[in-house]
């Protein structure tokens, strides 16, 4: 029997593990989750690959609090390359529960796919590699390494420090980092380029207190106002960002993201017109992008007719591989100081920044790669970048520089990760488990 046959015969227990695995409300925030489902998730996971052969699979505390599921399963051959598994089992919040068709801790099969908060992102990937060990069976061609973290979506470091702190535990040759996914349902991709991000809070202040707008309009400095000119100098009228001192003009060199397609992915008004004068590719994964994430200031209900003496909004810069950091923040704070009118007080605080990141593509790992999604979906593989940022490949580029890191996974745009309506398809968890399972063998035969 070859690895499709094995794994279509794995399927049926595939959707009864993930059904028990999304039911647990695993979202790393214990203010409002009880902090015993993420233990509970965890330890699922850590009995799971226990019985997979990681012999000492267990729980390691992080500096966040959250627990890692971490654990080595040795092959025959002493001379065989290693390879680290990646995935997370906390989860985003559901958001506006009544935002969702079916219940976001329930498993739902509908129309052919499985909703649920997690089916993808990333308790889906967790799937992956178990059914792929399982299609393998006691035919394990590479040393492997596992960890699985709790506190991914949090962004509160934890996973990070932990590899920092214990990098020989972790050491590998390639790192299968399962927490993206492909270009669409059957089209094959590994993830190569990952914007990083500047989070910052903008504070204008203008006046001791608020002002009688018809005693004082016109020649009081309106908070409010100032803001809303600060934040109309970041983007021009085709919508490119345009911050001084960052360069809006490269342009992707990988897979390209059909403009009705990304339309359809992002669900636009047929009035609406995609931004930029780039690509669609170009856009997401190339160039600075500037979000305004939220904004402080008198709701309409309720407002008087006065003037805001204070006003602050939450800003997020992404920012593309060749731009670093602690650049891209600087020149987004000089923009906003150098934009804000009439004198106003500003304050800028920088809530986070991560750097971008871009795979090294060409090594044994990502031929064995290709050739894996080649004969799994009879297509070849392409390359993509993400607009998200995962500052823990940023960590293991630097810790381990001679390690090949690969992003893949089952998280494809119809996904709708971090969305009301999370789903996947079963049919990408079989077919990335095949990759997977295929890979593993690849690297093998082609390993110096």
């Amino acid at each position: 029997m070859d690895l499709t046959e094995r794994i279509s015969d794995l399927m049926p227990q595939v959707k009864e593990e993930l059904t028990e695995l999304v039911a647990m409300q695993s979202v790393a925030d214990p203010r409002r989750y009880p902090p015993e489902e993420c233990h509970r998730a965890a330890e699922w996971v850590r009995q799971k690959f226990d019985r997979q052969g990681f012999a000492d699979a267990r729980l390691e505390e992080t500096t966040d609090g959250s627990h890692a599921v971490v654990g080595t399963r040795r092959c025959s051959n002493p001379q065989a390359p290693t390879v680290l598994l990646y995935a997370h089992y906390d989860v985003q919040p559901p958001l506006d529960d009544t935002a969702w068709d079916t219940p976001p801790f329930q498993l739902t099969e509908k129309n052919g796919r499985w909703y649920g908060r997690g089916t993808a992102d990333c308790k889906g990937n967790i799937l992956v590699h178990l059914t792929a060990l399982r299609a393998l069976g006691g035919e394990l061609p590479v040393h492997l390494k596992l960890v699985v973290e709790g506190s991914e979506e949090q962004g509160t470091g934890g996973l990070e420090a932990f590899v920092q702190d214990n990098a020989d535990l972790l050491r590998a040759d390639a790192i299968l980092v399962c927490d993206t996914g492909n270009a669409d349902v059957g089209r094959p991709a590994a993830t190569v380029s990952l914007r990083g991000m500047v989070n910052v809070v903008v504070t204008v202040e203008a006046l001791t207190s608020e002002l009688h707008s018809g005693m004082f309009g016109g020649a009081a400095p309106d908070a409010l106002a100032a803001l809303v000119a600060m934040l109309a100098t970041l983007r021009d009228a085709k919508g490119n960002t345009t911050i001084h001192g960052l360069d809006n003009n490269q342009t992707w060199a990988g897979e390209r993201y059909p403009p009705e397609q990304f339309r359809t992915d992002a669900g636009m008004l047929d009035t609406e017109s995609v931004l930029g004068d780039g690509t669609v590719s170009d856009m997401l994964w190339a160039r600075p992008a500037l979000t305004i994430l939220g904004i402080d200031c008198p709701p309409v209900v309720g407002s008087a007719a006065a003037i805001a003496p204070r006003a602050r909004a939450r800003l997020n810069l992404r920012i593309p591989p060749g731009l670093e950091a602690p650049q891209a923040q600087k020149a987004l704070i000089d923009h906003l100081r150098a934009a804000a009118p009439w004198g106003v007080a500003v304050e800028i605080e920088v809530e986070a920044s991560g750097s971008p990141f871009r795979a090294r593509a060409d090594g044994p790992a990502y031929q064995a790669l290709a050739a894996a999604m080649q004969q799994a979906y009879g297509r070849p593989m392409v390359m993509l970048g993400q607009g998200g940022s995962i500052p823990l490949c940023n960590v293991l580029a630097d810790t381990y520089p001679d390690a090949e890191i690969i992003l893949m996974g089952v998280e494809e745009p119809r996904a709708l990760i971090h969305a009301p309506n999370e789903s996947v398809d079963p049919a990408e968890i079989a077919a990335m488990s095949a990759v997977e399972a295929q890979f593993l063998q690849n690297y093998a035969s082609i390993h110096p």
